[in-house]
């Protein structure tokens, strides 16, 4: 399995480490539930260094990633990033990532861990059909670590962290100035660092894109500065719970490349009037017609052992469709979860429900968030 920079720091703060996507990750440093309770009401801080970067550049890579991916490209300006996705031809999702404009001919994409191969080399099949300007595609994903920190008293303490306004991409007085999907590049210890103003928690929060040489350091100061404020370092456990909470999709579960963003319920982020781009046909015929599959959102009515991916979803005594995601929620104190079932068993109000282990039991379908603040 492959380790990131901050293989050593899990393994002095006791993590429990797991297999994700071929990587040695945190699942739990003390339990989900204490990690997922310090990002709502606090803190948390999180190695996503195994997630996967590429770079874009040149004359032609605005018009090349505006072709490729679904969200307009055009809307950015340097210093500003957007969630979107990459689809296959029949509108399928190979990934979605987070583009981030670093300069008027330069982009940088974070990926999913789990689809760097994927992702890089559909994007060089693509850039070789590409006939537009100059075009430099980079898979830089072992150049960097990252870090989420995460929570709502997260900017009380950054900016002692990574002290002093940016020096790159964006024109930024501190970093706890950055507002949402905002990007710039800071220096942390003479080292450059890039922070986003993103997420994966439906909290306030950065993340941090660092140098491998620079991620111990930067892991321990801000645990160490973040420790008066509560901050807790959290696993990929915790990771999931608060995701799920807040509805955010995740690449295996809620999205695939059989499923397309208008049945994922991400259509907000799918651009049709900018002209032509991959998938745009079936998704533009998915915004007219409808669709056969929706994702939907659950709380269980009744106590249970928490929902699981893949358990059967029921209404009106047939099996209508699928979990893809469920937990235990920390906040909630009550089962939820995410799954497909058609159109007409969509509507929030619905009554449906979950078989866990062999037995039904009464859920509801809600809107999207599950957790709101």
């Amino acid at each position: 399995m492959k380790r990131t920079a901050l293989y050593s720091a899990h393994q002095k703060l006791g993590a429990k480490l797991i297999d994700f996507g071929g990587w040695e990750m945190p699942v739990q440093y003390t339990s989900i539930t204490d990690e997922h309770l310090a990002v709502r009401n606090a803190a948390g801080i999180f190695d996503i260094s195994h997630m996967g970067e590429v770079t874009v550049s040149g004359a032609g890579a605005g018009e090349f990633l505006n072709h490729t991916l679904t969200n307009d490209i055009r809307k950015l300006t340097a210093g500003q990033g957007q969630y979107t996705l990459m689809c296959n031809e029949r509108g399928g999702v190979i990934d979605d990532l987070y583009a981030y404009r670093l300069a008027t001919d330069a982009f940088f994409l974070i990926i999913n861990a789990s689809r760097i191969d994927d992702d890089v080399a559909w994007l060089k099949a693509q850039a070789a059909k590409f006939s537009g300007g100059e075009l430099n595609l980079t898979d830089a994903s072992h150049h960097y670590a990252a870090i989420a920190v995460q929570g709502p008293k997260v900017r009380s303490f950054i900016n002692d962290c990574i002290p002093g306004g940016s020096d790159a991409v964006a024109n930024i007085a501190a970093v706890s100035a950055l507002q949402k999907n905002q990007l710039a590049g800071f220096q942390f210890e003479n080292h450059n660092v890039l922070v986003a103003c993103t997420g994966y928690t439906g909290e306030d929060g950065f993340e941090i894109v660092a140098p491998e040489a620079a991620a111990l350091r930067l892991w321990d100061k801000i645990l160490s500065v973040g420790a008066p404020a509560g901050i807790k370092p959290c696993g990929l456990g915790a990771r999931d719970t608060l995701r799920t909470e807040v509805c955010y999709p995740l690449y295996g579960h809620e999205l695939d490349e059989q499923t397309t963003p208008i049945e994922a319920g991400v259509g907000f982020f799918v651009s049709l009037d900018k002209g032509e781009f991959n998938g745009r046909a079936m998704l533009a015929e998915q915004k007219t017609s409808g669709v056969k599959k929706k994702l939907i959102a659950f709380k269980m009515s009744e106590k249970s052992a928490p929902p699981r991916p893949h358990y059967p979803i029921w209404a009106n005594g047939a099996n209508v469709g699928i979990v893809t995601s469920g937990t235990q929620s920390p906040s909630l104190n009550l089962g939820i979860g995410l799954g497909y079932v058609p159109p007409e068993f969509a509507k929030a109000g619905a009554k449906i429900e979950i078989e866990i282990r062999g037995k039904r039991y009464a859920a509801i379908v809600v809107p999207k968030p599950i957790f709101k603040k």
